[in-house]
Formats: C-alpha cells, sequence, structure tokens
C-alpha cells in the first residue's frame, strides 16, 4: 500500500544528508575564517554608512523592492526524481499529504533568508525611521506571513504550463508584495493593509478555483527540482568533487582567440587543455569574473589602506581555492592516456594557468587603489599579492593537489 508520509520522510532525510555532507566541505575551517572577515568588514562599514543617512532617506521604497523580490521568489521544494514522472503518476491523487509536507517544509526553509534580509536591513530603518528595533518581531510574523501565501500560490501555478501565466503571476505578486511591504514599513492606516490582505486571498482562492481539475505537471517539477540541485552541487564541486554534476560546456566562441594564441606543439597540449576547460567548461570563468568584481569592488569603495591589502589577498585566496577543482577536470577521461604526455607536464600547465589568473586580478586589484591615488599602497598591494600568488600555486596548491 503506498504511503505518501514515509515517502516523504524517506525523501527529506536523503535530500537533508546529501546536502550537509557537501555543506561540511563547502564550510571548511578556511572558508568560515574568510566569509567572517568579509562579513565584519562590512557590517562596519555599513554601520558607518547608515550613521550618515538622514530621516528623508527612502528606506522604506528600498526595502519594499528588495522583500518583494525575495518574496516573490518562493520555490516548493518537491524532492522529486526523475523516475517519478512514470511510478509515482498512478498516485498523484494519494499525494497531496506529500506536497503539503513540502510546501510547509519550503516556508520554513526560507524564512531563514526572510529573518537574515530583515536583520540587514533594521539598522537603516531604526536609523531614518527613528523608531528603534521594537517592531522587528512583528516584521517578522508578518514577513513570514506573506512568504507563506506566495509559496501557497506560487504552488498553484504550478498546474499550468503556459510561460504567461508563469510570469503574470509573477509580476502581479511582486506588486502586490512591494506595496505590501512599503505600507507595513511606513505605518500605514491598518485599513489598507486589510484591503490588500483581503485582495491577496481572493488571488490564491482563484487559482486554488482554476487547478481543482487539473493534473501536476510532473515533468516541470521535476525539471525544476534537477536545475535546483544542479546548481548546489556545482556550487559544491568548486570545493569538492561532486559525482552527481553531469559536465556542462558553454562554447564561449568569442573568447577561443583566448586559447588559440597558445601555441600548437606536444608540450603545449595541457595549457591549451586546461584553458578550454577554464573558459568552457561549468562555471570556471564566470566565478572568476564574479570574485575579480566584487573583490576590485571592495578594494575601491574600502577607505582603510591596509585593509585593502587584506581584502585583495583575501579574494586572490578564494579564487585559486575555488578554481583548484580545474585540476580534476580531465581525471577519469581515458583519451588522455593516449597522449604521449608526461604528468609533469600536467602539473606546470595547470599551475601556469592559475597562477596568470591570480595575477590578472593583482593588477585589476592594485589599479583599483591606483585610481584613488593610494600609490604606495597600490605598490605594497601588488607585492604581496605577487609574493602571495607565489606561494599558493607553487607551495600551497603543490602540497594539497600533488602530494
Amino acid at each position: 500500500m503506498f504511503d505518501d508520509k514515509k515517502l516523504w520522510k524517506e525523501r527529506a532525510s536523503r535530500r537533508s544528508k546529501d546536502m550537509s555532507r557537501y555543506l561540511r566541505y563547502i564550510f571548511n575551517g578556511h572558508l568560515v575564517i574568510v566569509l567572517f572577515f568579509l562579513l565584519g568588514t562590512a557590517a562596519y562599514y555599513y554601520q558607518g554608512w547608515v550613521q550618515t543617512l538622514s530621516g528623508d532617506f527612502p528606506a522604506e521604497v528600498i526595502m519594499a523592492v528588495v522583500f518583494g523580490f525575495v518574496l516573490t521568489y518562493s520555490p516548493v521544494y518537491t524532492f522529486l526524481l526523475e523516475a517519478d514522472r512514470i511510478f509515482l503518476l498512478p498516485v498523484e491523487t494519494k499525494m497531496k499529504d506529500y506536497f503539503f509536507r513540502s510546501t510547509i517544509v519550503s516556508i520554513a526553509f526560507q524564512s531563514y533568508i526572510l529573518l537574515m534580509v530583515l536583520a540587514a536591513f533594521m539598522p537603516l530603518y531604526a536609523k531614518v525611521s527613528g523608531q528603534g528595533f521594537g517592531s522587528f518581531l512583528m516584521f517578522f510574523v508578518v514577513l513570514l506571513a506573506i512568504k507563506g501565501w506566495n509559496v501557497f500560490v506560487n504552488w498553484q501555478i504550478q498546474f499550468f504550463l503556459q510561460p504567461s501565466i508563469h510570469l503574470s503571476d509573477k509580476i502581479v505578486r511582486f506588486m502586490i508584495n512591494a506595496v505590501f511591504i512599503y505600507l507595513l514599513f511606513v505605518k500605514a492606516n491598518w485599513i489598507f493593509l486589510v484591503i490588500l490582505g483581503f485582495m491577496m486571498i481572493l488571488f490564491y482562492a482563484y487559482f486554488r478555483k482554476q487547478t481543482v481539475d487539473k493534473s501536476l505537471k510532473w515533468e516541470s517539477l521535476i525539471d525544476q527540482e534537477e536545475k535546483r540541485m544542479t546548481s548546489f552541487y556545482r556550487f559544491a564541486n568548486l570545493f569538492t568533487d561532486v559525482p552527481q554534476l553531469k559536465d556542462s560546456v558553454k562554447r564561449r566562441k568569442w573568447l577561443d582567440f583566448i586559447a588559440n594564441r597558445i601555441p600548437y606543439s606536444q608540450e603545449k597540449a595541457f595549457q591549451h587543455l586546461f584553458m578550454l576547460a577554464f573558459l568552457r567548461s561549468g562555471d570556471f570563468f564566470g566565478l572568476f569574473i564574479r570574485l575579480t568584481l566584487i573583490g576590485g569592488a571592495a578594494v575601491y569603495l574600502i577607505s582603510f589602506q591596509y585593509g585593502q591589502i587584506a581584502l585583495s589577498l583575501l579574494f586572490l585566496y578564494l579564487t585559486g581555492f575555488q578554481l583548484l577543482p580545474l585540476w580534476n577536470h580531465y581525471n577519469n577521461k581515458i583519451w588522455l592516456e593516449l597522449y604521449p604526455l608526461k604528468s609533469e607536464q600536467k602539473k606546470t600547465a595547470f599551475q601556469s594557468l592559475l597562477f596568470k589568473l591570480m595575477m590578472i586580478q593583482s593588477v585589476l586589484f592594485a589599479l583599483m587603489m591606483l585610481v584613488k591615488g593610494d600609490y604606495i599602497i597600490s605598490l605594497l598591494a601588488f607585492s604581496a599579492s605577487i609574493l602571495f600568488s607565489i606561494f599558493f600555486v607553487y607551495f600551497y596548491n603543490n602540497k594539497k593537489l600533488f602530494t
């Protein structure tokens, strides 16, 4: 006899164990220290910036827009697998409790994100409004209720396949969320909130009625779940090997000229292969660009000079550490064994690419300081970056990967 409660518990337990296994690698000691430093630095400058704000700063508008996006994005984590479209289809009518549990868990998980965003905005709101932190709990309860509404509405929308309906739903919910949050934070008359809340109930009731006779769109639900897990596995793959991750390749033809600059010779074979892997495979190239832009912006915005040097080294470490999985990209590729190449050539090629990428970042970070007129600090940062890159690539990396 089919037991949807037992199935849900098994799926949720399996997903929890799977994610926790990789989270241990992601939040290792080194990354925790880096994140702690970055968050501490960001909090320090954020607090200082907040103190400079006046009462006419549009904090409520900014919060309404940000929370509008956070609330509108309300996926339901179903834990469905590829084979479910065949084996669970006959028992679809018996899975109402399964999907209800998934909905509740989705709300609970996303409540943590709401809590963090609200905690980040409260100093800004308290300074501009002059009302302190006394309303924090009330705000969180209301936000949690709106998040629940968004999740339940989004689940009803999953019974439709038309892209126009999905797009219209997101636009309408974003507008409702943003207006409600704005009225909430400006302490508008409660009658307006009640009216808007009644409209939200009608909105949900309309789609609930429309989906009474509709069946689940299994392929769409499974595809969404696979995309979410693929995103998580791709991120985890930056820290450790993930067998579940399928290789993805993106041509990026406009970057071919970089790989084509490498001379065509036997000695340069691994240099060419690693460069192609960096430019086309997984998210290595995108990761490098994001860390470079974020690091450059952070270095430019921070006024503490020695803090700029420390941030430069931190982002160099993050970039180098998260590019290390590139070394394993060609593992278990049997065709490479046919090449008359020595393992030392592979090591040299990887170190060369990693060092060049870190040097590109070093130059850009130093230029950010130079633009601000910090000539001495720029020179010190560039010198420290060169020394750190040499240490990371040829000593730390050598010990971590090749021994």
